[in-house]
């Protein structure tokens, strides 16, 4: 109460809609204050905590609704007017309450987090209408309208025995962290995509082993005796067609044998 420029809640607005909420708030901090008595009938308050709460509730008020209510100097009187004019709120907001909780499902929401949140929204709502919601509604609630792919999931959870939404809500926060851990290690690195490791070592040996058999083939290379720039074997080879070629007739007229040509070819 000392810093009375600073408003502890949301004010009341002209319509009313937020009336459940902002009732509950004021009482809380006129007890905190110990100036709930001056809303009490035929209460014994001074007129010194009259004037507190009297401050206090019009500063939480909406202008054109602190205009309306100014010259209402007694906390009891404004307290009733007020809920004389808005506690049909309460009627209201059953009906609606009652609804959402009826349609709310767990598949509908992407994240453990969103539905967890819609469930205690609708739940404040029916318990500021005066309907309580009790643990064991919210678990069966909650297993009930789980996606169809999530069944085994399902008995698993009741098997575990939960006996607290909360401890519920916890277990499943938990696992869908790991969920998306694993996903996005997946995504960063999919199935065989590891990077390829070349082996240096590997490449040098292959490297030196393909050069000493090269130079073992170009040794033994066959043109090195009887390919075309071998003109000694050639013209051999040509002179020993000669000799065998037709009918016993020899194409050698000077009769010398093939070893004195290839000796006259080397003299050439």
């Amino acid at each position: 109460m000392t810093n009375i420029s600073k408003r502890e809640f949301d004010v009341l607005d002209l319509f009313g809609q937020k009336y459940l909420e902002w009732k509950v708030d004021a009482l809380a901090h006129l007890k905190g204050n110990s100036l709930e008595e001056t809303i009490e009938a035929n209460n014994q308050s001074s007129s010194k905590d009259k004037a507190k709460a009297i401050i206090f509730l019009h500063h939480h008020l909406y202008e054109c609704l602190k205009s309306e209510y100014l010259l209402v100097d007694d906390t009891k009187v404004l307290w009733d007017n007020l809920l004389e004019r808005y506690d049909h709120q309460q009627k209201v907001l059953l009906p609606k309450a009652q609804y959402d909780w009826v349609n709310l499902r767990f598949q509908d929401f992407k994240s453990i987090s969103d539905h967890n949140s819609a469930m205690f929204q609708i739940r404040s709502k029916l318990k500021l209408s005066g309907q309580k919601i009790t643990d064991v509604e919210m678990l069966e609630k909650t297993f009930y309208t789980m996606h169809l792919s999530s069944m085994l999931l399902q008995h698993q959870y009741r098997e575990k025995g939960f006996q607290k939404y909360s401890d519920l809500i916890s277990f499943l926060l938990v696992a869908e962290q790991n969920n998306d851990m694993l996903m996005k290690s997946h995504n960063f690195r999919p199935s065989g995509s590891s990077p390829f490791v070349y082996d240096l070592s590997r490449h040098n040996l292959a490297t030196e082993s393909n050069t000493t058999h090269s130079g073992i083939r170009r040794h033994f290379k066959r043109g090195n005796f009887s390919g075309p720039n071998n003109k000694p074997h050639q013209e051999y080879k040509r002179v020993e067609r000669c000799n065998y070629k037709g009918q016993g007739k020899t194409k050698n007229p000077s009769n010398k044998s093939p070893s004195e040509i290839l000796e006259k070819d080397d003299l050439l």
